[in-house]
């Protein structure tokens, strides 16, 4: 017995040392934030490639169909006009003139219309006359003749005067409408954004193929919309009626509701790694337009669908092929989910989670694989 104990004891001693060096040696717990499976709503969104624009729902750039030099101005940047009036014209005295001999021949045409129609009225009553005076015997039948021939000769001679006046007032409305080639009409109520000439230069029309900068630019400012471009290869998943939020940097802090338009049925090049449709949005209430500018840079997001009430988790929970890690008890183990709709912030858990389980969002840190010892230094609920 007295030999047993001493070897009792180195054996207690051994074991005490090997547990200590153990408990040294172990590997530590890693240390996980996670997030716990709830349910919320999950949107499928897309974004703009790059940023998109306010554009005025009307805009004219508008330019003379002749040349000509700068006459008269009547509008500055920045005025508002009103349909129909008149912004530009230019010199145009040479049809000024032709205008004044075509009224003048058109004046004169109708006087001659009046006096040879009444002469050609007054034959023909004395052609009348005559006819009576035959049939009573009173006059010959040539003198009656001689009254009728009269009468038509007359006649024709009023329809060639009234041919003149026609041709007359054609010769005025070509004058008039060749004038109108020189001068700008607001085809719209609106805003002047642009004017490119002053008082005395020459304006100079666009010849075929050749763009020049229109005489004056006219916005209407009163209805706007976004148009925004988006990767081509989106584009099939983009269809008119679709909810879209839409931000600008000049208004930061707030969302305007908007509603997909218009996607366009080409696509549009600017570089040859950048492919992309235009999209067209209008905003839902316009009178949140109310203020922007043309021009203004804008980011919109097309809600393409919407899941409410359904399990979800952060999308950056997610390992390659749809797997997550899940703590249970202070163990990691791996999970292997079917996912639904998704986007940069949440994805939808249709199956392999169950509300409230934990799964780890630090997929970052070293040491963080299935099996791994855990603890939870933070958690945060969604």
């Amino acid at each position: 017995m007295k030999t047993l104990r001493p070897l009792l004891l180195l054996a207690l001693l051994a074991a005490l040392v090997g547990a200590g060096i153990w408990w040294m040696t172990r590997p530590k717990p890693v240390e996980v934030v996670v997030h716990e499976v709830a349910r919320g709503t999950v949107e499928a969104t897309l974004t703009n490639t790059r940023a998109g624009e306010v554009e005025a729902c009307q805009r004219a750039k508008m330019a003379t169909i002749a040349g000509g030099r700068i006459e008269w101005l009547g509008v500055e940047e920045g005025d508002r006009v009103e349909a129909g009036q008149v912004l530009m014209r230019l010199w145009h005295g040479d049809l000024d003139a032709r205008a004044a001999v075509a009224r003048a021949q058109l004046a004169t045409a109708r006087q001659r219309v009046h006096e040879v129609c009444t002469m050609a009225a007054n034959a023909e009553r004395e052609a009348a006359r005559q006819a009576q005076l035959v049939e009573r015997g009173f006059v010959s039948a040539s003198a009656e003749e001689k009254a009728r021939t009269d009468a038509r000769a007359r006649r024709a001679a009023c329809d060639t005067v009234q041919a003149d006046v026609a041709t007359a007032e054609a010769q005025l409305t070509a004058t008039e409408t060749e004038r109108q080639r020189l001068v700008l009409v607001a085809p719209f109520a609106g805003t002047v954004a642009k004017i490119s000439g002053e008082l005395g230069e020459y304006a100079t029309p666009s010849p075929p193929g050749v763009p020049m900068p229109p005489a004056i630019d006219l916005i209407d400012d009163s209805c706007l919309y976004v148009k925004a471009p988006m990767d081509e290869i989106d584009a099939p998943k983009i269809q008119p009626g679709l909810p879209v939020r839409i931000t600008l940097e000049a208004v930061p802090g707030k969302v305007f509701a908007g509603t997909v338009r218009r996607v366009a049925p080409y696509i549009t090049a600017v570089e040859k790694q950048a492919r992309t449709v235009a999209v067209d949005v209008d905003f839902v209430n316009q009178d949140d337009a109310r203020g922007m500018l043309v021009g203004y840079s804008t980011d919109v997001e097309i809600v393409l669908a919407t899941r409410a009430g359904v399990l979800r988790i952060p999308t950056g929970a997610l390992r390659e092929g749809g797997k997550v890690l899940v703590v249970e008890g202070d163990t990691l183990v791996e999970r292997t989910l079917q996912t639904g709709v998704a986007n940069w912030e949440f994805t939808e858990v249709v199956s392999g989670l169950a509300e409230g389980e934990q799964v780890v969002t630090s997929l970052e840190r070293e040491g963080v694989i299935a099996g791994a010892s855990v603890v939870v230094r933070s958690a945060q609920a969604m």
